[in-house]
């Protein structure tokens, strides 16, 4: 008979929930941003989210390359989404987070890798939430 070992606490991990939890997830989903805690499925999404820090993950959710430590999906990108500053920078200043982290799949697919895009999140969010 093997007896099984507990894991030791600093291993384990909550389920994610709590208020600024559902918020984000609720918000992020209604105007289809995507998070690299949810595409990379990170383990620390629950306690990040409850302390207002969120890791957006802009340019879509396909990424270009195929990284073996990475979750996040790869294939080819559909398209561009020139609405997703406005609509990240408008969730950064409505949830009132205390970080708002920005990256993005790898877009080999476009000339400039998604500069254009990445530049404007950073500048809407400059904008709308002046206090990040």
């Amino acid at each position: 008979m093997t007896t099984q070992r507990k894991l030791p606490e600093w291993l384990k991990v909550k389920m994610p929930s709590g208020r600024n939890y559902h918020m984000l997830k609720t918000l992020g989903d209604s105007e289809k941003l995507n998070t690299v805690c949810e595409e990379a499925r990170c383990p620390n999404i629950g306690e990040c989210w409850d302390n207002k820090t969120a890791t957006f993950l802009i340019l879509g959710d396909v990424c270009t390359r195929a990284c073996t430590y990475c979750a996040v999906k790869t294939g080819t990108p559909v398209g561009l989404d020139l609405e997703e500053p406005l609509r990240l920078a408008k969730t950064v200043e409505s949830l009132d987070l205390n970080y708002a982290v920005i990256t993005s799949v790898n877009r080999d697919d476009l000339p400039d890798g998604g500069a254009f895009i990445f530049a404007q999140c950073v500048n809407q969010i400059r904008k709308k939430a002046p206090f990040m």
